[in-house]
């Protein structure tokens, strides 16, 4: 399913370029399941042959990123958690992601709404816990901002120097989704099996 969105979206990107690289990132960023891993590479491709600009790129997919993420911190703000609920079941979206973002948000606070621009997974879905908690949307629109061009600049530059072989980069980042689901869920066992210790010999 997500490899035949993948050719659907580089199909589209394929014809409309820069307005496709922001709709498509913007999307992506309102937990639509379309992976940045292959727009921006596949946009700094087209710039490696000419039919774009890299930094042209990179600034679409910034401010697409961020409008998108902007959409779904509303949805969290104004609806609170169960029209974030709603939205996930009508649109099949993952609930452990979700749940995964809300346990990042709570435990590391707004400042994960930067970093987690450059995780896999947890990007998509930081801006949901960020609207139910309500926080400050031009702290927000900082983070989300800054965090998205990093990402940006470095998949289309990853394109852009790959060239033809930029599909290679959508594996790497394959790879470090699964790593980091098997590290969040050691992590988990890891506290539960501290907090029951700590039970026992208190």
């Amino acid at each position: 399913m997500v490899e035949k969105i993948i050719e659907i979206v580089i199909f589209v990107l394929d014809k409309t370029g820069y307005i496709g690289t922001f709709a498509a990132m913007a999307l992506e960023s309102a937990c639509i399941p379309i992976p940045s891993e292959a727009i921006l590479p596949f946009g700094g491709y087209l710039s490696y042959t000419g039919r774009l600009s890299l930094p042209l790129v990179i600034i679409v997919g910034t401010f697409g990123g961020t409008i998108g993420s902007l959409g779904a911190y509303y949805i969290g703000k104004i609806g609170g958690r169960p029209l974030v609920e709603k939205y996930a079941e009508k649109l099949r979206l993952s609930r452990s992601h979700i749940e995964k973002s809300d346990y990042y948000f709570s435990k590391y606070g707004e400042k994960i709404v930067f970093f987690s621009r450059l995780l896999p997974i947890i990007r998509t879905f930081i801006s949901l816990p960020a609207g139910i908690s309500k926080m400050e949307v031009k702290k927000f629109i900082i983070y989300t901002l800054l965090g998205s061009s990093i990402w940006s600049i470095i998949l289309g530059y990853a394109g852009y120097k790959m060239g033809e072989k930029w599909t290679i980069i959508r594996q790497w980042f394959h790879f470090a989704d699964i790593a980091l689901v098997v590290f969040i869920i050691i992590f988990v066992l890891y506290k539960l099996v501290y907090k029951k210790i700590n039970r026992k010999n208190s």
